[in-house]
């Protein structure tokens, strides 16, 4: 299912993991490793193509939503503004989120883009994981290097640092912790249900 507005969302109460990220960072590529289905999600050449709010159904018992990336600058300022709107309001608004994941390019040092982001998240209560993506591009010295250097600069804003993982699309680094992630959520709030 997708649309632009988040009152014509799955009208379920599943839980929602939802995929966030600066246009580019491998968030269409990540979605297809972690499902298995090379197709699902979109992945383009060219950047800031998600327009709206994808819900992918996981096996009948909770959904990947997959949002707009953000900070796209070759978008007019209305369309970054139609954007930002979308993704507040899904993110502010939507009960059913039980996790946001947002994703980082590893092989860049920390962007004020979202290092802004996430401090908005965190001055909003958000429940958010951090996922570094494109780890194959990488050396691991330099890909440890990276990943200590971005948590480093989060510790000057944050008392508690989010949990985090460290992935690659093209190799299928991070698919289980990923996944088992979310399962162990999902258990979780069964058992908080009862």
């Amino acid at each position: 299912m997708s649309n632009k507005e988040v009152d014509k969302c799955p009208s379920d109460l599943l839980p929602e993991y939802a995929f966030i990220g600066r246009s580019n960072v491998g968030k269409s590529s990540l979605i297809n490793m972690l499902t298995g289905r090379n197709g699902l999600a979109m992945t383009s050449a060219t950047p800031g193509k998600t327009m709206l709010i994808n819900h992918f159904l996981i096996n009948k018992n909770w959904y990947i939503v997959d949002l707009p990336g953000y900070g796209y600058a070759q978008r007019s300022a209305k369309g970054q503004e139609q954007i930002k709107r979308i993704i507040q309001s899904y993110i502010l608004e939507r009960v059913q989120m039980t996790c946001l994941f947002v994703l980082i390019d590893s092989r860049h040092d920390p962007q004020t883009i979202d290092l802004a982001f996430i401090e908005w998240l965190g001055e909003n209560g958000i429940p958010f994981v951090l996922v570094f993506t494109k780890a194959d591009k990488l050396k691991t010295g330099r890909l440890n290097a990276n990943v200590r250097n971005y948590l480093n600069k989060l510790s000057e804003q944050w008392e508690e640092l989010p949990p985090y993982f460290v992935t690659s699309s093209e190799n299928r680094t991070g698919r289980d912790e990923l996944l088992a992630y979310i399962e162990q959520i999902n258990k979780n709030l069964k058992t908080e249900i009862g």
